[in-house]
């Protein structure tokens, strides 16, 4: 049996609300724009989950997070590249502040939050050791490779790599997210398989129709645009607002990671509640490599082509941030069952980050 119930109202009204307002903003009609400008945001985001989960409800596991996964990533790579085009130079470590962002908020801050209230709700949680540990291994290669190497290459001076190496690190990103992705889909699918919970009715739900899961995926790419406009005309604001306050640039990064991570950590976070703790680390694994693996070639096919230069190699605080959250996920995420002691070291690691970035 299929679902062939109509879409909710709201998911259907709100991208084209945001679209709306989109226009609306090319006409300077004011400041008070911006007060609708953030509610069609998170009009448009809300809608993005919901439509992303009917998607992924329809293809299955683990093509469903993957779907989701380049969703949220074509967010981030539109909205860092349009904004280092329009910064230039100023903009240069842009990138390299929103992907260590995105990791610390999926790491961290994600995985926190779902292991906390999962385990909370279900006292004890578990999840393929296999998956996981590929995610990882994966995931702390190419971040290291593209935020910590550049401070110790010697053909171009750190933080910054030459146009060579640059380039062939992009390489090796794409070729590592590739093979992920193939072992994820194709030669070990079965890693990333969630273990049905007897209780849970969302899992054992019938699939929607073709018309409305075709319906869904239209309406996902429509709010995806909107979410990628709608940010992109609060970036001017957001910017001004934070010199205001005397915010640090790299505060800019965390933002706009949080907005275009909100449907993949909304949508974690529901699986976590609903005892499906390997879709919800399918969801925020995949997401930041997804985040990493994709984000820093596009940012370095832009530098190359329009001569930009591009910081990736984080500092020192930075580092020891990045280190310390793999050594505690690899630990934390050995055993295959969680507790809520474990999303609390995740989540006090993220309120150090937080804290240390506006205190450095």
């Amino acid at each position: 049996m299929k679902i062939s119930q109509p879409l909710p109202l709201w998911s259907m009204v709100s991208p084209f609300i945001g679209w709306l307002l989109i226009v609306a903003n090319t006409m300077q009609l004011g400041n008070w724009l911006l007060l609708l400008l953030v509610a069609g945001l998170m009009a448009s985001v809300l809608a993005a989950v919901y439509h992303a989960e009917v998607v992924a409800h329809k293809v299955g596991e683990p093509f469903g997070t993957l779907v989701l996964a380049l969703a949220v990533t074509l967010i981030e790579v539109a909205l860092i590249v349009s904004l280092m085009l329009a910064g230039g130079e100023a903009a240069n470590g842009l990138a390299r502040d929103t992907v260590f962002a995105a990791i610390m908020i999926i790491l961290n801050g994600i995985v926190g939050i779902c292991l906390l209230l999962g385990a909370s709700r279900h006292r004890e949680q578990s999840f393929g050791l296999n998956g996981v540990a590929a995610s990882m291994a994966t995931l702390a290669a190419i971040a290291v490779l593209t935020l910590v190497l550049p401070n110790y290459t010697v053909t171009a001076a750190g933080p910054f790599y030459s146009a060579s190496q640059l380039a062939f690190i992009a390489i090796i990103s794409i070729v590592l997210y590739g093979t992920f992705v193939l072992v994820q889909t194709v030669r070990h699918r079965d890693y990333f398989l969630p273990a049905e919970a007897v209780d849970n009715e969302e899992v054992h739900a019938a699939p929607p129709s073709n018309k409305i899961a075709g319906a869904s995926a239209v309406l996902l790419l429509i709010c995806l645009g909107a979410v990628v406009l709608l940010a992109k005309a609060l970036a001017p604001a957001l910017e001004v607002g934070l010199a205001r306050m005397g915010a640090p640039d790299t505060v800019v990064g965390i933002v706009i990671a949080a907005i275009v991570l909100l449907p993949e950590g909304l949508a974690a976070l529901r699986a976590a509640r609903a005892n499906r703790l390997q879709t919800s680390l399918n969801l925020a694994l995949g997401s930041a490599l997804a985040s990493i693996g994709l984000t820093i070639p596009a940012v370095a096919v832009v530098s190359l082509m329009t001569g930009l230069t591009i910081s990736l190699g984080l500092d020192i605080k930075s580092t020891v941030l990045l280190l310390l959250s793999f050594i505690v996920a690899a630990f934390s995420l050995s055993t295959g069952r969680t507790t809520v002691m474990h999303g609390m070291v995740h989540l006090v690691i993220f309120a150090v980050y937080l804290f240390t970035t506006i205190v450095p």
